[in-house]
């Protein structure tokens, strides 16, 4: 399926950014909150190094919390060398990992999202093609993306971007590139500066509570 081309294209770019990065930008915050740069390579590692029986472990340990469960696997990850990070990725491009019930769009999405939650801070400009952005944003916007977009922040909001093709729902305009679409459907604030429309700031509004709870 093209889609896993896609997605070991993806790892193999973030593998090569990981090994051009100096200590200091690998320290840097990354967009993802609690994360720097170094715990988001550790993180996108994770899933293609972790066996079922760790990741039972992991969420037994965690009482079923999925979230607590991923932090303490990429915290022991994150323990790793950058360099070492970046070859794991680049040997697992193609590993077929994708989450229970969901597509191979879910791990693209991931990919993409925290690429920019890496690229973003560290002032690095990244251009997406029209294929692999309008695959997540169909993702998050079309399909039960448990996990990524929480029930309720897309409610009464249209979604209309400004350098392709694609658009979504009815209601209040939030208007903008892609890339900031993306991320703040995705619960990043950063793209928030980006987008106009008389419901960015209802937008805006959510993602400060979700943050805030």
């Amino acid at each position: 399926m093209r889609v896993y081309e896609i997605i070991a294209n993806e790892r193999r770019a973030l593998a090569d950014l990981f090994d051009e990065l100096t200590p200091e930008q690998a320290r840097e915050q990354s967009l993802c909150a609690g994360w720097t740069v170094h715990d988001v390579a550790a993180h996108l590692v994770m899933p293609l190094e972790t066996g079922r029986p760790a990741l039972a472990l992991a969420l037994l340990t965690a009482r079923g919390d999925f979230d607590r469960a991923n932090r303490r696997l990429t915290a022991r990850h994150a323990a790793r060398p950058l360099t070492e990070l970046a070859g794991s990725l680049r040997r697992n491009a193609e590993h077929p990992f994708k989450l229970p019930g969901m597509g191979p769009e879910a791990p693209l999405t991931d990919l993409l999202v925290h690429g920019q939650d890496i690229r973003r801070p560290l002032g690095l400009d990244r251009e997406f093609s029209e294929e692999r952005i309008t695959l997540s944003l169909r993702f998050l916007t079309e399909t039960k993306a448990r996990g990524f977009v929480p029930r309720g922040r897309l409610d009464g909001l249209a979604f209309e971007t400004t350098d392709l093709d694609w658009s979504h729902g009815e209601g209040a305009l939030v208007r903008g590139p892609a890339e900031a679409l993306l991320l703040t459907i995705c619960g990043r604030p950063a793209g928030l500066d980006d987008l106009h429309g008389d419901g960015v700031t209802a937008l805006r509004s959510r993602l400060t509570e979700s943050r805030s709870g």
